[in-house]
């Protein structure tokens, strides 16, 4: 399974369309980011501490369930 940073980068846009597209521009600009990380849990805290820039946890638990759903297909 490839990491959930890997799978979120598709979502980037110069343009934020929508909140998963800012997650993703966001996340992108954050060097401390787990980049190899596909462990809910472990990204679910370091955003808790660090994701100052998601307006809401649901962001980050919908953009979760597509990259389940796409990388179990």
């Amino acid at each position: 399974m490839k990491p959930f940073y890997t799978y979120l980068m598709k979502y980037r846009q110069p343009k934020e369309v929508d909140e998963i597209t800012k997650f993703a521009n966001e996340a992108f600009n954050d060097h401390t980011f787990p980049k190899q990380s596909n462990n809910y849990d472990e990204l679910s805290r370091y955003l808790e501490m660090n994701g100052h820039y998601l307006r809401s946890m649901a962001i980050f638990d919908e953009a979760w369930d597509e990259y389940i759903l796409n990388e179990q297909s």
